[in-house]
């Protein structure tokens, strides 16, 4: 069983990565394997709906996102990590997974994937970044792992992070949350919920 991990700080040693890691090692003393992607200093494009991912099954830019979408599919479970630059989530990471989803859509599936996000801010602007990332597994029948806190932390550096001893707590109870979750679906596979799709609701009329 794996995770794929997801760091979109451009800083690969900074608070986010920090608390990353807390999740990590977590997960590794619970049995659960995790791959490490960092997407925080790559040149990376938003979505510009061109419709190319429905026909070919990849994203039209062929950078990060397609390299990505493979270790997303072979993964029981997907950790995001944000840092807070302006009361939300970094924007190159909502690019990447607006694409990263989108363009996978019709792909495979990735209902009863666990999905966990992971926040870090200096001190405020947490919790809307922890939204707007819990919005995209909420659209994909992905289980969202949750805390004994909303999974943040806070500082302004590393060493910042070392001394914030209730988010830090917060991290590995998350771990071990997550590596519960997988196992039980895992346990469960052969009964998980089938999923209708078809139905597209639009209120516009012609005419």
């Amino acid at each position: 069983m794996k995770v794929l991990v997801i760091n979109g700080s451009p800083h690969p040693k900074g608070c986010t990565d920090r608390a990353l890691r807390e999740v990590e090692e977590t997960l590794h003393t619970c049995g659960i394997e995790t791959e490490r992607v960092n997407i925080g200093t790559k040149d990376i494009r938003g979505c510009i709906g061109c419709g190319f991912c429905r026909e070919h099954g990849r994203c039209v830019f062929n950078d990060m996102v397609n390299e990505t979408a493979p270790k997303f599919a072979g993964a029981d479970g997907l950790l995001v990590g944000s840092p807070v630059y302006y009361a939300g989530a970094n924007g190159q990471l909502l690019a990447f997974l607006d694409r990263l989803f989108y363009s996978t859509s019709g792909v495979f599936s990735k209902a009863m994937k666990v999905g966990a996000a992971v926040v870090s801010s200096r001190r405020a602007g947490s919790t809307s970044a922890f939204d707007e990332i819990n919005k995209y597994f909420t659209i994909c029948s992905m289980p969202v792992v949750s805390s004994t806190y909303w999974n943040e932390v806070h500082g302004f550096t590393a060493e910042d992070v070392e001394a914030d001893l209730e988010g830090l707590q917060t991290m590995r109870n998350l771990g071990r949350n997550m590596a519960f979750l997988i196992k039980a679906i895992d346990m469960a596979k052969n009964d998980i919920p089938s999923q209708e799709y078809g139905k597209f609701t639009n209120f516009h009329t012609e005419g």
